[in-house]
C-alpha cells in the first residue's frame, strides 16, 4: 500500500459524515496553513451537474497547446487519488502528495473536517507553492458551500449544464439545484453559462443580478454547434471553424463550447485560435464514452464485439448516452448490451429508462466494495419495469462473458457509475486502485 493510501484512510475518520457542506471548517484550516487559497494563479472555477470534467480537460489541453503551465483540480478519482491533483501539467507525485497530506493532517490537529475539505486544502498548498499560468478548479458538489468556494476573485467562472443529481444535498427542484451551483458566481466577475433548462437558467440569472456578475450565456451570447464535420463557435468577436472534439457524443460540442467561451472571455493573447483547435483534437477524458482497446477485459469478449465505458449516472447523462449510442447504431448497426451498476444515491429508474427501445439487453451487477451499491437484482427489476430484457451477473467478468454471447456480435456499454468505471479501468489495465474509494469522498 502506498503511504498516501494510509494517510487518506486516516483522514476519513476526522468527520463522521462523508458529505457535510459548509465553509467554516475549510476556512479555519486554510487560516492555519497561511491562506494558500490567496496565493494561487488566476482561477477558472467550474460548477455544474454534467460536463465539468470534460470542460476542465478541454481548457487544460487548449492552454497547454499554447505552451502555458496549468494546475487542475478534479473529483472524484477513478483509479488513483493522484488523478485529482494535477500540478504544473503533471499528476502530483506520490512523494509530494504524501508530504502535503501529512502537513495538513498535522496542522488540522485532529479537528473535525471532511475528507474532501482536507484534501482540497492539500491541493491548494501544492498550487500555492508551484508556479502556473492558471488553475482550473472543479467544484466537488454543489457550489455555494463547496470547499473550493473559498476563492474570492476568479478570472472566470463556468456553470455547465444543470440537471437532477445529489438532491438530498442540493434540493429537489432545478431552481434549488441551480441556486447552489450559482453560489460560485462572484461580484463583478465574468461567468460562462452552458446550455441550461429554462428553470435553471432563470435562477442563475437571478443570482448573477444580485452579485453583478457578467454572464456569457450559451445560445444568447455564444453558440457552439456541429456543421459539415466541424465544430463552429460563434460569439460577438466572430466565428471559429474548428475540428470536432476527440471526445465522442453530441454533448461534447456543448462541453467544448463552454471551454472555448471561457478562453474568449479570458482574452489571453498567448492563446491563439490554432491552440484552441489543437486542444480540441488532443483532449482525452477517461470513462466518457470511452472505447476500450486491448486489455485484460477485451479478452473476455469476442473479437468482433465492441467494448465501451461511461461513468454517467444521472438522468441527463442517461439521455445523452442513449442518444449517442442510437446515432452510433444508425451508422453501424449492432445490438447494444448494457453492463449496468449504480449507487443507491442515484435515480436508477430515470437513468435506465433512457435506454428503452435502444438497448437489446441489460446485464446488472452489484458494484463490488461499495456500501451504497444497488443490488444487481434490484437493478434488473428497474430495467424490466421499463420494458428492457434484463438479467443479473455475479460480477464484471461474468457479465462481459454473458454479454459477448449476444448474436450478432454486440456493442457492449459498461455504465451507471464513475466508481464502477474506476474498477473497470483498473481491471482492464491491471492497475492497483487507491484503497480509498472515490465514492462520496467529495
Amino acid at each position: 500500500m502506498a503511504l498516501s493510501d494510509a494517510i487518506l484512510t486516516r483522514l476519513l475518520s476526522l468527520h463522521p459524515k462523508i458529505i457535510d457542506l459548509s465553509l467554516g471548517r475549510m476556512e479555519a484550516l486554510l487560516a492555519k496553513l497561511g491562506h494558500p487559497e490567496r496565493k494561487l494563479p488566476p482561477v477558472i472555477h467550474v460548477a455544474g451537474t454534467n460536463g465539468k470534467g470534460s470542460t476542465v480537460s478541454y481548457l487544460r489541453h487548449i492552454m497547454q497547446a499554447a505552451g502555458l503551465t496549468v494546475h487542475a483540480y478534479t473529483s472524484p478519482h477513478l483509479v488513483k487519488f493522484h488523478e485529482r491533483i494535477r500540478v504544473a501539467n503533471d499528476l502530483i507525485s506520490e512523494a509530494d502528495l504524501t508530504a502535503l497530506l501529512e502537513e495538513c493532517e498535522q496542522v488540522n490537529g485532529g479537528e473535525p473536517i471532511t475528507f474532501f475539505e482536507i484534501t482540497t486544502a492539500a491541493a491548494f498548498l501544492a498550487y500555492s507553492r508551484t508556479h502556473a499560468d492558471y488553475l482550473i478548479l472543479e467544484v466537488g458538489l454543489g457550489g455555494r458551500l463547496d470547499a473550493t468556494n473559498v476563492i474570492g476573485d476568479p478570472a472566470v467562472s463556468i456553470i455547465t449544464t444543470i440537471d437532477y443529481d445529489h438532491q438530498q444535498y442540493l434540493g429537489d427542484t432545478l431552481s434549488l439545484i441551480a441556486h447552489e451551483k450559482a453560489g460560485i458566481l462572484k461580484r463583478g466577475r465574468p461567468a460562462v453559462i452552458g446550455v441550461q433548462p429554462d428553470e435553471a437558467r432563470a435562477e442563475i440569472e437571478r443570482v448573477a443580478a444580485r452579485v453583478a456578475a457578467e454572464l456569457y450565456i450559451a445560445g444568447q451570447d455564444w453558440q457552439a454547434f456541429e456543421q459539415h464535420g466541424h465544430l463552429v463557435f460563434q460569439d460577438e468577436n466572430g466565428l471559429l471553424d474548428l475540428p470536432l472534439p476527440q471526445l465522442r457524443g453530441r454533448h461534447q460540442i456543448d462541453n467544448a463550447g463552454n471551454a472555448i467561451a471561457a478562453i474568449r472571455v479570458l482574452d489571453d493573447a498567448r492563446i491563439k485560435d490554432a491552440h484552441i483547435a489543437e486542444g480540441l483534437k488532443s483532449t482525452t477524458w477517461p470513462a466518457r464514452m470511452q472505447r476500450l482497446g486491448h486489455g485484460a477485459l477485451s479478452a473476455l469478449v469476442s473479437a468482433e464485439s465492441e467494448l465501451w465505458l461511461d461513468g454517467g449516472h444521472n438522468p441527463s447523462a442517461g439521455r445523452v448516452l442513449a442518444q449517442a449510442f442510437s446515432e452510433l447504431n444508425d451508422r453501424h448497426s449492432r445490438p447494444l448490451v448494457l453492463v449496468w451498476g449504480m449507487l443507491n444515491t442515484k435515480d436508477v429508474g430515470s437513468f435506465i429508462g433512457c435506454f428503452a427501445g435502444i438497448a437489446s439487453r441489460v446485464i446488472t451487477i452489484t458494484i463490488p466494495d461499495e456500501e451504497n451499491a444497488v443490488p444487481a437484482e434490484k437493478l434488473a427489476e428497474a430495467a424490466r419495469a421499463h420494458g428492457l430484457a434484463s438479467e443479473t451477473a455475479p460480477g464484471l467478468d461474468a457479465a462481459l462473458r454473458q454479454a459477448s454471447s449476444t448474436v450478432p456480435a454486440p456493442r457492449i456499454l459498461i455504465c451507471g457509475s464513475l466508481y464502477l468505471a474506476g474498477r473497470v479501468l483498473a481491471a482492464h489495465g491491471n492497475e492497483e486502485m487507491t484503497k480509498v474509494s472515490g465514492a462520496g469522498r467529495r
